[in-house]
């Protein structure tokens, strides 16, 4: 029997002030989207250096809205990397496109860049790099292979918010930034998104665009010039982030502060695989390690959950999925997507952890490895 409370693998913090600005915007009468959004928005304009940013439902929302506002469909390609949340090649094919895989640097883990320019073919009309876990791609690099190419570039920023590239924060330059602000997110709306606009994108689109494709009048007319969705984040959520936004630097602080703890108490000599060693750009949104290869990854999971540890799996590599075998990707494809996608596991780390939780879940590792 377990004597300690379960630790899990993510838990979000929301204090009480945020709780209490909730229960006033239920009292209000207004709880879909309204005044809280365009505060939401305004807040996330200021982080974003001025851009333009629009809320939406989901971070899955958002990319689907940047695709469709860079003109992304039938016929094109999008190049993008199998080891992420499926959402970000779900997306591709729901605007008709194509998505074209390139696999991973076993070292950051994301997309590989010197390996896109061999993907890119007269087809190719948008890149979608991920920084998983909140590890930024090189974003100087990603601009130099996608301006030549007048590629179209939609940040999967799902996990980066509170990044930084070079000391510039995430969504302050480049082209599309896409965040999800979902219940494990280090901003957190419960569920929500946002997307950074390019200044060559008309707001209103995309706002018709998350609302189905509705254009109003001034004499209370309306007309529906494009196709649109229901992708509207609500006054209720757009609070939650408000109260986080407060937090945010704070939230930062602690997750480096966790990882630096968990890099002391592990070490390759037990096999594993750890992440890059990044405390200026990453966020820390997850500390993943890479089991060794003999390891059961679920009798490993199942052993930790008996001592009241909770760890994910984050991600599988989605070209294995059953909706991505019709478009010939085959096991082998890209083996380092591959290799972390069969040993990854994420640690927990979250900022109400303590230090004592690292040291409780690096002792409890370490046992279980041994046996």
């Amino acid at each position: 029997m377990r004597s300690e409370e379960f630790l899990p693998f993510t838990r979000p913090s929301i204090d009480e002030e945020t709780i209490a600005e909730v229960v006033s915007v239920l009292r209000s009468g207004w709880i879909t989207s309204g005044p809280k959004v365009q505060d939401f928005e305004a807040a996330l304009s200021e982080h974003c250096g001025g851009r333009v940013v629009r809320a939406f439902n989901s971070g899955t929302a958002a990319l689907e809205v940047a695709l469709r506002l860079a003109g992304i469909g039938p016929g094109d390609e999008v190049i993008t990397t199998p080891l992420t949340w499926v959402a970000t090649a779900n997306v591709v094919l729901e605007v008709g496109a194509t998505p074209v895989l390139v696999d991973i640097d076993p070292i950051t883990r994301n997309i590989d860049l010197n390996r896109i320019e061999a993907a890119i073919t007269p087809k190719t009309k948008a890149i979608i790099p991920i920084d998983l876990a909140g590890l930024p791609v090189d974003r100087d690099q990603l601009y130099t292979i996608a301006i030549p190419h007048d590629l179209r570039v939609i940040e999967d920023a799902a996990q980066s918010f509170g990044a930084s590239w070079n000391g510039v924060p995430i969504g302050t330059t480049g082209d599309f930034v896409a965040f999800s602000f979902h219940a494990n997110k280090n901003l957190t709306t419960a569920e929500g998104g946002a997307l950074v606009l390019p200044f060559d994108v008309d707001p209103s689109l995309c706002e018709r665009l998350r609302l189905q494709g509705v254009k109003r009048f001034p004499d209370g007319g309306m007309d529906v010039d494009v196709l649109g969705g229901k992708f509207n984040l609500t006054d209720i959520a757009a609070t939650i982030g408000l109260g986080q936004m407060k937090h945010l630097g704070e939230f930062t602080t602690r997750r480096r502060h966790l990882a630096q703890r968990y890099f002391a108490q592990l070490d390759s000599s037990l096999g594993l695989g750890l992440p890059l060693e990044d405390f200026t750009n990453s966020n820390w949104h997850m500390f993943q390690v890479l089991l060794p290869k003999a390891t059961d990854r679920g009798r490993f999971i199942a052993r930790m959950k008996e001592l009241g540890i909770g760890v994910g799996v984050h991600y599988p590599a989605l070209h294995l999925f059953s909706l991505y075998r019709p478009f010939g990707f085959k096991q082998g494809d890209f083996p380092h997507a591959e290799d972390v996608g069969l040993r990854t596991v994420t640690l927990p780390l979250f900022p109400a952890m303590q230090d004592a939780d690292v040291d409780r879940v690096c002792a409890a590792l370490i046992s279980v490895l041994d046996h």
